[in-house]
């Protein structure tokens, strides 16, 4: 049983069959970020990822390589770790399915499922995916193939993958012994799979259908954990695979120690695809014997391109360590914590990576140490003043964002909600920024405003330290970079009990400061970003578009408006040519705030993929009283209307609203729709 100061996470152990791509990535960056926020708030941290090695596939990769399966997955190994330790990943263990340890705990395992009941022996006859390691019925089929006289000879997985007949000999588990159980589990504890769409999922397309029972060996390859007692029968790799996360720590074997601290674990971090086997399987394996289940399972969603899902096969794979060679670490890290929202895909391009990168990191946090550490030599001989709260009218309300975004960061990081983390994080140095245009530092020193100068001056070296400190989990060398342009100890970055006030005066900063994140040519990088994809599939797609502005063209010319039943609202229909000319875009919401004397509006700050963010205006206070929510929303704006003042502040476009009763509502879009992209 763990206590309350353990934390103890996993990723999926990867199959080594080619090389990982930037999609592959995303979960084991994840699961570091959650290991190192935990570890930060003092806890005992264990952090588990590794390699599944078994399997048909391995030992046909192996003989096509004209090599043995163990020297094949030796190299793999190698690769993963090498990516790993490129990802700064600070994993505590590495396990491989092939480690000793670990084979010899998977086969007493077996036999005590064995013995107790739970595994029987039959045959197996349907069809079997390679590629995915799973059997499917025919009605599980994406697609299946029949001969001239309607006999089924073939088909597709739901991943694509081919699919053959197999007929053999197997042990089978009793999973459909263990289905009304693990229904009051799931209703027990609600916690147990997130997000709960997934435990939705998994009742209705799997449970309520009816659990069948799951064939646990094969007889038609060697590679694996024999069965001790039937040795022709090797183990199937979803109780070789699941069990890692209780062999690594020790179970059943000699030391017992790690097992005893750690199980059962806080987190399993899975991809989508495999939440079912982690849900519904690796339950049922425990319950069976007789060992607590983990705390939660997070499915978390895709990283995907703009035509579907990461593949070699389409040519649209990015892999991590060419962007982080390019790049950087952190700007690859803090791509992919913010772009992918909890629990859904999130959609890689060329434009949000190259934005993300300029507009977030160089623009905001980039700008905002670049101006503190200028002016605290300009105007404080390089040394960071002691913080006396109160000099000027900002001062308070930048602490009380500080301190707000402290718990909101921490709430969102206890449910590894790093996008939303992440989002809090920039409120507080979007409200820094603004901080510095409140108080005019250049105009205090003209005016020979001494102590209100070194106030500002320390609030501004307050709010970087607080920003370091929490950026720690998602980048490895930022926030160090941060503290030693500012001249603080290194040693002192602790998340647990973090505070504004605890600012040490008299460090000093660096006498010029290098920027961390370089601002980036945009539509350079993007064609580079963009030339790291196949060309066939690039022609493919302007075939595509090509023909879709033929039809499209077509269809106007055959339209009459006279064949239709829809009646504008107004008295005029509107031309095409001047419809087209409105520009609508996606624009994702960085700042929100009220107007001074004004009941109706609040001026927005959003960032539309423009070469900085624009400032619109709009007149929905009265329907959005809780505006700080709105903070991370993407929106329709018009981006190419006449700028104007209102109550004396420019609003550059309008912001797209419904109205229905005197009731107004933004047109919200997906999380994993880009800012900048076109709306039409």
């Amino acid at each position: 049983m763990t206590d309350n100061n353990t934390f103890y996470i996993t990723t999926p152990i990867y199959y080594p069959s080619g090389k990982l791509q930037l999609g592959n990535s995303y979960t084991t960056v994840l699961a570091d970020a959650a290991a190192r926020y935990n570890r930060l708030l003092g806890k005992d941290t264990y952090f588990l990822t590794g390699t599944d090695e078994h399997g048909l596939k391995i030992e046909q990769k192996a003989e096509a390589l004209k090599m043995t399966p163990q020297a094949y997955v030796d190299g793999m190994a190698d690769q993963i770790k090498e990516l790993w330790q490129l990802m700064d990943i600070s994993y505590d263990q590495f396990i491989r399915t092939t480690d000793d340890i670990h084979e010899k705990a998977v086969a007493k395992i077996f036999e005590q499922l064995l013995a107790q009941g739970d595994i029987y022996k039959g045959a197996y006859e349907g069809w079997y995916s390679v590629s995915d390691e799973e059997y499917f019925t025919e009605s599980q089929l994406a697609e299946v193939y029949r001969d001239a006289d309607g006999k089924v000879t073939g088909g597709k997985a739901p991943s694509g993958h081919e699919v053959e007949l197999v007929k053999e000999e197997s042990y089978f588990f009793k999973m459909s012994k263990y289905a009304d159980w693990l229904l009051e589990y799931y209703q027990s504890h609600p916690e147990f799979i997130q997000p709960e769409a997934r435990m939705n999922e998994m009742i209705n397309n799997f449970i309520k259908p009816g659990l069948e029972d799951l064939a646990v060996t094969r007889t038609s390859f060697t590679w694996g954990v024999p069965v001790p007692s039937d040795p022709k029968h090797v183990i199937y790799v979803w109780i070789d695979a699941l069990a890692n996360y209780i062999t690594a720590l020790g179970y059943d074997g000699e030391d017992t120690t790690k097992f005893d601290k750690f199980w059962p674990a806080n987190v399993h971090l899975v991809g989508k695809e495999i939440v079912r086997f982690h849900t519904i399987y690796w339950p049922i394996m425990l319950h069976a014997l007789g060992l607590e289940l983990p705390k939660t399972v997070l499915g978390h969603g895709w990283l995907v391109m703009k035509d579907g899902k990461m593949s070699k096969s389409k040519g649209n794979v990015i892999y991590p360590d060419v962007l982080v060679e390019r790049y950087g670490l952190d700007a690859v890290r803090y791509y992919l914590l913010k772009a992918m929202p909890f629990g859904n895909d999130g959609v890689f391009t060329p434009e949000d990576f190259i934005g993300k990168l300029n507009y977030d990191l160089a623009n905001d946090l980039g700008n905002l140490l670049n101006r503190t550490v200028a002016m605290i030599n300009k105007y404080e001989g390089g040394v960071i003043p002691a913080l006396n709260s109160g000099a000027t009218e900002f001062d308070a309300d930048l602490a009380q964002t500080a301190a707000e975004v402290i718990a909101e960061f921490n709430a969102n990081m206890a449910e590894i909600k790093t996008a939303d983390a992440l989002s809090a994080v920039w409120k507080l140095i979007a409200r820094a920024n603004k901080y510095i245009d409140e108080t005019e530092p250049w105009v205090l020193a003209k005016n020979e405003l001494g102590e209100k100068l070194a106030d500002v001056m320390a609030h501004l070296a307050a709010t970087l330290r607080i920003v370091a400190i929490l950026l720690q989990p998602f980048m490895t060398h930022a926030p160090k970079q941060i503290f030693a342009q500012l001249g603080f100890d290194v040693e002192d970055m602790q998340i647990a009990n973090l505070n504004f006030a605890d600012l040490a005066a008299g460090a000093t900063v660096v006498k010029k400061g290098k920027p961390i994140f370089p601002r980036r040519d945009a539509k350079e990088e993007e064609a580079f970003i963009a030339g790291l994809l196949t060309t066939s599939d690039k022609k493919k797609g302007r075939a595509a578009i090509e023909k879709a502005k033929e039809t499209a063209a077509a269809a106007t010319d055959d339209w009459n408006p006279a064949d239709t039943e829809m009646n504008s609202s107004k008295d005029a229909l509107v031309e095409y040519d001047d419809f087209d000319k409105v520009e609508l875009k996606v624009a994702e919401i960085i700042a929100v705030e009220e107007v001074p004397k004004s009941d109706k509006l609040l001026q927005f700050r959003l960032n539309a993929g423009d070469s900085q963010d624009r400032q619109i205006l709009s007149g929905i206070k009265k329907w959005y009283p809780n505006y700080s929510e709105l903070v991370g929303k993407k929106v329709v704006i018009v981006a190419n209307m006449k700028p104007r003042k209102m109550m004396g502040r420019l609003s550059q476009g309008m912001i797209l609203s419904a109205e229905h009763d005197g009731e107004v509502q933004l047109t919200i879009l997906p999380d994993s729709v880009v800012p900048g992209s076109g709306v039409e």
